[in-house]
């Protein structure tokens, strides 16, 4: 059976309740809305039974823009939540989200600013002890099919660059050409291995363009190496400062890339 448009001129309730948040006598509040529950929103065969207090599904409503659209809800506005929240479906939200307990998503946070973070909440983050996550890569198993390949990257005391290889029959090794002006050149390290036998390969010494070395009288050179450096475009990093958060350092954060402040922030001209 059809029945007109409803037309309530102050307050809707539905059920027996008596919800004293909404206001009482003259503290009442005008256009307020109360239902005991269970509320579904949205297409009727999204549930099969009652999941929670509020089911929101997709519009349906063929008289609706959004119908069939991928929004099932929209929030313009603050939020505040309490307790656990598992979130599987495309959820907008415009506006400050305040949340206490634990929060399951799944899905990938797409052009995220993530301010701060705590516990071990961050999708991203591998450590139990302090906020901060591990910077890696996760991408297709190059000769795996089915799997993933996943690569952490090292951290250290110092924006470092490297560059590493094999050299034979040689007495220098060429530095890349962009490391003069990149790198503090008295910041170098030269760390190298032999190949098949001793050959008492030393560095001789190094200048902004190569690494030269030497090795015992008669041995031909046939080794790896790894060359590290310190990069000189940014401040020089301050590893250990007095602070409650990312936000307190006192160097130049618009240079750095911080999981779980400012995480996609990064300095310098695009």
């Amino acid at each position: 059976m059809k029945v007109p448009d409803l037309e309530v001129g102050k307050r809707l309730f539905v059920g027996c309740g008596n919800p004293t948040a909404l206001g009482v006598g003259e503290e009442e509040i005008r256009g307020a809305v109360y239902l005991e529950g269970p509320v579904q929103i949205g297409n009727p065969a999204e549930y099969s039974e009652v999941e929670a207090e509020v089911m929101i599904a997709t519009d349906i409503n063929e008289d609706s823009p959004n119908n069939g659209g991928p929004t099932a809800l929209w929030v313009k506005g603050n939020q505040f939540h309490v307790g656990t929240w598992t979130e599987t479906g495309l959820r907008l939200h415009t506006g400050d989200s305040v949340q206490t307990g634990n929060k399951t998503h799944n899905g990938n946070l797409i052009t995220s600013n993530l301010v701060s973070c705590t516990g071990t909440g961050c999708a991203w983050s591998g450590s139990t002890i302090n906020v901060q996550g591990w910077k890696g890569f996760d991408i297709e198993h190059p000769s795996k099919k089915g799997h993933r390949l996943r690569h952490i990257c090292l951290e250290g005391p110092e924006g470092a660059i490297f560059t590493r290889g094999t050299v034979k029959n040689q007495t220098e090794i060429d530095l890349p050409d962009y490391w003069k002006d990149f790198v503090d050149i008295s910041s170098i390290s030269v760390q190298l291995q032999p190949i098949g036998s001793h050959q008492d390969v030393i560095v001789k010494r190094i200048d902004e363009e190569k690494v030269y070395l030497q090795s015992k009288a008669g041995f031909p050179i046939n080794c790896y190496y790894h060359i590290f450096a310190e990069r000189t475009d940014g401040e020089k990093l301050i590893v250990e400062y007095k602070g409650d958060s990312a936000g307190d350092y006192p160097g130049d954060n618009t240079q750095y890339s911080i999981a779980g402040y400012h995480y996609d922030t990064r300095g310098g001209k695009d």
